[in-house]
């Protein structure tokens, strides 16, 4: 692909990439994620309905000062839950314009709030990001480990540890200097790492998110780090991000990608 066949991808990339963030239901729209065993009262402050934990499901009841919908239906009585899996738009559970998504992590239950009338998404200042630079897309190579998955405990956005799988190691070289990121696997076989740079918390966010595609038989995948991006916590403090795991912090400046929301 020539050079202005690449730019224009990448301005079109970045288009999309701010719909997506600005999208009703996009991360500016969080407003809550709220953990049920912090309410063992069954209260969600500013959600409707009694929320209660059941072993595999959460337990939605209707109360007498306010009910959510279910299905598109008003809720009366109750409705048993499960963790939503697809888009926030098509959330079960929903008040109004807002969508009240299940969340599970490590058999803990929670209820996000997500409000297209969110204050973050009326100011959103726009994205910060660095100019298309061929010299950040550079080959790579994809090891997964031979024992399969490895899990690794992190710290969160929300300052607690939790699990983060990594299927191998991603090493591809940036003048001349060679590099080595652990990456998990997606679902359809492309790759996630987080990572963390000479300029995070100086000039970028204090880490961000790079996602190539799914690489080839042999192992050979496109590292573009002009497509670095914004983790979710940054539009919205209320994600549960992880952090890089230990050695994906590069020790270069990696000038590149989303660097940080636009200050006013």
């Amino acid at each position: 692909m020539s050079t202005t066949a690449e730019l224009s991808a990448w301005q079109e990339w970045r288009a999309e990439r701010t719909a997506t963030v600005t999208a009703p239901y996009g991360p500016l729209s969080l407003t809550g994620t709220h953990w049920l065993a912090d309410h063992p009262d069954g209260r969600v402050p500013g959600v409707p309905g009694h929320w209660r934990e059941d072993g595999d499901e959460v337990v939605l009841t209707a109360t007498a000062d306010g009910a959510p919908t279910v299905d598109g239906k008003p809720l009366t009585g109750e409705a048993r839950l499960t963790a939503d899996q697809g888009a926030v738009a098509d959330a079960r559970v929903a008040d109004g314009g807002r969508r009240l998504v299940v969340l599970r992590r490590e058999g803990l239950w929670a209820v996000r709030d997500f409000d297209p009338g969110s204050e973050a998404r009326r100011t959103f200042p726009g994205i910060e990001a660095s100019a298309y630079d061929p010299r950040w897309t550079v080959p790579g190579r994809f090891a997964p480990y031979g024992s399969g998955e490895r899990t690794v405990r992190v710290e969160n956005a929300d300052g607690r540890e939790r699990d983060l799988g990594l299927g191998g190691e991603l090493t591809f070289a940036l003048d001349g200097t060679e590099h080595t990121l652990q990456v998990s696997v997606e679902a359809d076989g492309s790759l996630w790492a987080v990572f963390a740079d000479a300029t995070s918390g100086r000039g970028s966010f204090r880490f961000r998110f790079l996602r190539p595609g799914a690489p080839a038989a042999d192992g050979s995948v496109t590292v573009d780090l002009n497509r670095a991006v914004l983790p979710p916590c940054a539009f919205a403090a209320h994600f549960i991000c992880p952090f890089p795991p230990p050695g994906n912090t590069l020790g270069v400046s990696v000038e590149a990608g989303e660097r940080q929301l636009k200050q006013d």
